[in-house]
C-alpha cells in the first residue's frame, strides 16, 4: 500500500490537504478516490486512509485509524559524516534511513571534497530531509532520521554533548574491531559513530576526536569507501537483520 510522509497533527476522522510532494506523488501513482493508502508524520505509528478528492495539483484525503507500528532499529545508532562528494552524500542518506540510522550530523572535515555554508548549506540539508523522507516512505519506517545542520569539524566537537558511545572508524594499528565491540554493548545504548569523508579524517581531527572520549575502531584491514564505511558500522551497531524489498 502506498505510504505517504504527512508531517503535522493527523486525527482520526478528519480530512486534509497531503503536502505538495506527496500530492504529486500520489498523480503520479494514478490514484484515485477511494484508493486506500498509509499516512505516517514521523511521531510514531501510522494511520489507514483514503483518497478524497483529486485536484489537478492538490488531493485530499481521509485519516482512519492510527496503528501504533514501529519499525526501527533496536539500538539507536547516530552517524556524524565528514560529507563524501556529488551524489555519493545523497545514496548515504538514503541508505542510512532504510538501515534505520537515528541521525545524520553532515560535517565539513579537511580532506572533505563537499564544502557547504550558509544557505547553500541549509538548501542541502533540505534536500536531505526529503530524502530521508522519501527512503522512510519506501521501507517502512514510521519516524524519520533528524539530518542536522551542516557543521565544521571542530565546532561540532566542542558542542557534541550526547550520551552516547562515542566511536570513530580509523584504520590505525591496535584499534579495537568494532563486531566484538558492537557484541558487548548493552541493547539500549545509543551509539554515535564519526566517519570521515574521502580520505578520511586528518591527523589532526582524528586526535581531537579521541581527546573528546572517541574510542577508535576499525572495519578489517580492507579500506573502504566513505560511504561504504559509515553504513557497514551501522549495520553492525543497530542489532537487526534487515529484509530485502
Amino acid at each position: 500500500m502506498p505510504r505517504f510522509h504527512c508531517p503535522g497533527a493527523l486525527q482520526t476522522g478528519t480530512t486534509l490537504m497531503l503536502p505538495a510532494g506527496a500530492a504529486r506523488h500520489v498523480q503520479v501513482l494514478r490514484l484515485q478516490p477511494g484508493d486506500a493508502i498509509t499516512l505516517f508524520n514521523g511521531e510514531g505509528g501510522e494511520y489507514a486512509a483514503s483518497v478524497e478528492r483529486m485536484g489537478r495539483s492538490d488531493v485530499s484525503v481521509t485519516v482512519g485509524e492510527h496503528a501504533a507500528l514501529e519499525r526501527e532499529a533496536p539500538r539507536a545508532v547516530h552517524l556524524a559524516l565528514g560529507m563524501p562528494a556529488n551524489e555519493r552524500m545523497d545514496w548515504l542518506v538514503e541508505k542510512a534511513t532504510e538501515l534505520g540510522v537515528a541521525s545524520i550530523q553532515p560535517l565539513v572535515t579537511a580532506h572533505g571534497v563537499l564544502r557547504l555554508s550558509g544557505e547553500r548549506a541549509e538548501k542541502k540539508r533540505a534536500h536531505w530531509e526529503a530524502i530521508a523522507s522519501a527512503a522512510c516512505e519506501q521501507c517502512g519506517r514510521n519516524r524519520v532520521p533528524t539530518v542536522h545542520p551542516v557543521q565544521g569539524f571542530s565546532k561540532w566537537l566542542e558542542q557534541e554533548a550526547s550520551g552516547a558511545r562515542r566511536l570513530v572508524l580509523s584504520l590505525a594499528e591496535g584499534t579495537r574491531g568494532i563486531a566484538g565491540l558492537a557484541a558487548a554493548l548493552p541493547a539500549e545504548q545509543e551509539v554515535l559513530v564519526l566517519s570521515g569523508p574521502e580520505g578520511g579524517l586528518s591527523r589532526d581531527e582524528d586526535q581531537q576526536a579521541r581527546a573528546a572520549g572517541f574510542a577508535a575502531v576499525t572495519l578489517g584491514a580492507r579500506v573502504l569507501r566513505a560511504e561504504t564505511a559509515a553504513l557497514a558500522a551501522l549495520v553492525l551497531l543497530a542489532g537487526e537483520a534487515t529484509g530485502a524489498a
